[in-house]
């Protein structure tokens, strides 16, 4: 039988151009797959050296962003503060003298005022500095990370504690004053220890008072207040937060952080709202019932010399809840040495005087609890007692 050869070569030739049209498919599929896998590696290598470039000055940018607000706010604090304090150091320098504002303290200035028109003078005096209280406490919730906040301010260290001291002792504040940035600082970063720290630093540590201290007192004076001052900052915030164990309190997380938008100064704005509504009333109460203290004080209280031991106690008992502008723990250890009273009773004014008040002492409880506040003011008081009565052996 004969081939159909022309037609056996045409499929013969079919079946080979199919088989090799297919194995040219493969091929180029899987050279297209290796293309694309390389092409995504090279997209995701450029894009993490893109991010790797780009994360530094972004992050710095946005730390940036939110730290600016505070250290502009508390730059403004300290500019203000400092100028008030040089005009004050100026004129006793020239003069040798210390004349504070009547009708605040009784004693002071020839002071014959009431306690509501003590309270509105005091007032009077330290808006300012309540103002910038309220701004900074405000700033601190809004701008600052609570994250970042809580690795500065590790719990239970000296060094927290030393932080919070040199953070605090610049700004300069009364104890009424820096009430709201001891919260602030508390419920975003949840320690205890390092806020009161910093609270107790502002009017303990202030530069100004402790200049005037040594200008106006024996240098005895003024280095047994320096050093009851630095323990109070390094000690007393630790001893409460170790007797009271672990605290609770909201700190709020950094969602709404994750970038810099307009809208958080929204947040700041109604933060300063709610710092106000929450603190004020309890910081006007605690004014009022301390003048009230300061009016029941008879004025020549503490002339007998003849029980050193106790003028030391009752004056550092008195000093505890008594809300002083700055500075006029001064004039007050003053009037004590003019009226008769032992050199540890004025000591223990200058201590006890600006380290505390009822205002703060107030604040604390309505942040933490009555404990804390107690802790505090037993711990200032103890201070000033001891020493009162260091300085009185010497």
């Amino acid at each position: 039988m004969a081939i159909a050869w022309p037609s056996w070569f045409a499929n013969r030739f079919r079946i080979y151009w199919n088989e090799a049209i297919n194995d040219l498919d493969l091929n180029l599929t899987k050279n297209g797959a290796i293309l694309a896998a390389n092409k995504t590696s090279l997209m995701i290598a450029e894009q993490i050296d893109n991010r790797r470039s780009e994360s530094s000055p972004t992050k710095l940018r946005r730390m940036l962003y939110f730290l600016m607000p505070v250290l502009l706010i508390v730059g403004a604090l300290i500019v203000y503060k400092s100028s008030a304090a040089l005009t004050v150091i100026g004129k006793v320098s020239n003069t040798g003298v210390f004349t504070p504002r009547g009708n605040i303290i009784p004693g002071v200035a020839a002071s014959q005022a009431g306690v509501l028109t003590r309270t509105l003078n005091y007032f009077l005096v330290i808006w300012p500095a309540l103002v910038f209280g309220i701004l900074i406490s405000a700033a601190v919730s809004t701008f600052v990370s609570p994250q970042w906040l809580a690795r500065l301010l590790e719990k239970r260290s000296l060094r927290s504690q030393a932080i919070a001291g040199l953070a605090g002792a610049p700004l300069m504040l009364c104890s009424c004053c820096v009430a709201p940035i001891f919260t602030g600082v508390y419920e975003r970063s949840a320690r205890l220890g390092p806020s009161l720290g910093l609270m107790i630093a502002a009017p303990a540590l202030n530069p100004a008072a402790l200049i005037l201290t040594f200008m106006l007192f024996d240098y005895k004076v003024g280095m047994v207040r320096l050093g009851a001052s630095i323990t109070a900052v390094l000690f007393t915030g630790l001893i409460a937060d170790r007797v009271l164990g672990q605290t609770r309190v909201h700190c709020d997380k950094d969602d709404w952080q994750a970038g810099a938008r307009p809208t958080d100064f929204v947040h700041f704005v109604r933060a300063c709202g709610r710092v106000a509504i929450r603190l004020l009333p309890v910081i006007i109460i605690g004014v009022v019932l301390s003048m009230i203290v300061a009016q029941l004080i008879p004025v020549r209280a503490f002339d007998s010399t003849t029980a050193k031991l106790v003028a030391i106690l009752v004056v550092a008992a008195v000093a505890v809840p008594l809300a002083l502008p700055t500075f006029f723990e001064i004039p007050l250890a003053l009037i004590l040495l003019a009226s008769g009273a032992p050199i540890g009773a004025a000591v223990a004014m200058l201590i006890a005087g600006p380290s505390v008040n009822l205002p703060s002492l107030f604040t604390i409880m309505r942040s933490t609890n009555w404990k804390v506040a107690a802790i505090v003011a037993i711990s200032i008081w103890t201070l000033a007692v001891g020493a009162g009565i260091l300085v009185s052996l010497f």
